[in-house]
C-alpha cells in the first residue's frame, strides 16, 4: 500500500522518506504516532514537560527532549521551544497530533519558515477551515448547503432572529471539542446565553467571536474522513456516525453509518471531497455534517487534523491513516483513487 517514490509535488519539491520526526504531543496519539514511525524505519523525537516525570510516549521515542516546566503555554504549546527542539535534534519534520498545536496555523507557518515539514495541512488551510465562522462562509462560497446561520455581536444579534425561527444554537467559531455551545429554546434567553458562551469562548480558545445557527432537533452527526495528497488527488475513507453525544461529545463512532441509504453516502462523500478540492487542502481530515429526519446534510465544520476516533476507519478499511500523513508530507502520491 505504500505510494512510489521520486515523484515531484504541485509544490515543486521532490518527494523524500523522513530520518527523524519529532512528535510535538503526549500519551494516546504519540505513542500512535511513535509506532507507525518505526513501523516505517523513521526514528522518533518525543517532547515531555518535567511534571510528567519520564511519561511513556517518552519511553517509546528513540529521542526524548525536555520541554522544561511550566504550564501548557509554555511547554505543548510554545512553539518557539518545539522549534528550537527540531531544529536541535535535527528533525526533518513535525507531527503534531491532535489538539495542542495540530490546528494552529502559526506552527504550520513556523515550520515552513524553518525548513521543517509539517506533518498537516498548508498555513492557508488551517486558516479557512479550522475556524468554524471562516469555513461556513468558504463551503457556502463553493454551493455547499449550510444550516441558517447568523453572525454579530451579543447586542446586535437579538434583532436578526425571529421567534419562529428558535431554538437556535450559539457556537464559539473558534471552538470544538464540544465547548462554547449552547442551545435556547427562547428570545428572553438569548442576550444571556450570548454573552455567557462568547466569555467561555474567551477563555477556551482566546477568541470570543460567536455565531448562531438553526437548531436541529435530534440530528444525525456524521462525518467524512478524507485524504489529500500534494498532486492534487483527494479520497475519502467513507464516514462516521456519531451522533450518540453527551453535552456535545461524542461517545460512540459507527462505521459505516447506519442511518444512510447509499445515495445520501455517495452525495455526502463528493461534497466532502469538493471541500477539500476547493481549499487546496493536503493530509488527513475530517468533514462533519449534520442530517435531518428528511436525510438532507448541512457542513458543520471540518477538523484539519487527525482524530481522536481515526482508528474506527481503519478497522472499517485497513488503512493506516498516519502512515498516509507522513507519506502525503513526504511528497508522496495517494496509491488508491476513489474507486
Amino acid at each position: 500500500l505504500r505510494s512510489s517514490r521520486g515523484s515531484t509535488s504541485r509544490h515543486g519539491k521532490m518527494s523524500k522518506m523522513f530520518k527523524k520526526v519529532l512528535v510535538a504531543n503526549r500519551g494516546e496519539i504519540a505513542v500512535r504516532i511513535i509506532r507507525t514511525a518505526r513501523e516505517m524505519g523513521i526514528r522518533t523525537i518525543a517532547v515531555y514537560a518535567n511534571e510528567e516525570g519520564f511519561p511513556m510516549h517518552a519511553e517509546a521515542a528513540d529521542e526524548a527532549w525536555n520541554l522544561g516546566k511550566g504550564s501548557l503555554a509554555e511547554t505543548y504549546l510554545n512553539i518557539d521551544q518545539i522549534i528550537r527542539i527540531a531544529r536541535k535534534s535535527h528533525s526533518d519534520a513535525i507531527h503534531p497530533g491532535y489538539g495542542f498545536l495540530a490546528e494552529n496555523p502559526k506552527m504550520a507557518a513556523s515550520c515552513k519558515q524553518n525548513g521543517i515539514i509539517f506533518i498537516g495541512p498548508g498555513e492557508k488551510a488551517i486558516r479557512v477551515m479550522g475556524n468554524k465562522l471562516e469555513a461556513a462562509r468558504f463551503v457556502e462560497s463553493v454551493g455547499v448547503p449550510l444550516l441558517s446561520l447568523k453572525t454579530g455581536t451579543p447586542e446586535e444579534l437579538p434583532q436578526q432572529i425571529q421567534p419562529d425561527e428558535y431554538p437556535v444554537i450559539i457556537k464559539a467559531a473558534a471552538g470544538g471539542g464540544g465547548k462554547g455551545m449552547r442551545i435556547v429554546k427562547e428570545p428572553r434567553k438569548l442576550i444571556d446565553a450570548l454573552k455567557t458562551t462568547s466569555r467561555e469562548a474567551a477563555n477556551y480558545f482566546g477568541d470570543g467571536t460567536v455565531y448562531v445557527e438553526k437548531y436541529i432537533e435530534s440530528p444525525r452527526h456524521i462525518e467524512v474522513q478524507v485524504l489529500c495528497d500534494e498532486q492534487g488527488n483527494c479520497i475519502h475513507l467513507f464516514e462516521r456516525e456519531c451522533s450518540i453525544q453527551r453535552r456535545h461529545q461524542k461517545i460512540i463512532e459507527e462505521a459505516p453509518s447506519p442511518s444512510l441509504d447509499p445515495q445520501t453516502r455517495q452525495k455526502m462523500g463528493d461534497t466532502a471531497l469538493r471541500i477539500a478540492h476547493a481549499a487546496r487542502y493536503t493530509g488527513a481530515g475530517t468533514v462533519e455534517f449534520l442530517v435531518d429526519e428528511q436525510r438532507n446534510f448541512y457542513f458543520l465544520e471540518m477538523n484539519t487534523r487527525i482524530q481522536v476516533e481515526h482508528p474506527v476507519t481503519e478497522m472499517i478499511t485497513g488503512i493506516d491513516i498516519v502512515r498516509e500523513q507522513i507519506n502525503i508530507a513526504g511528497g508522496h502520491p495517494l496509491p488508491w483513487s476513489q474507486k
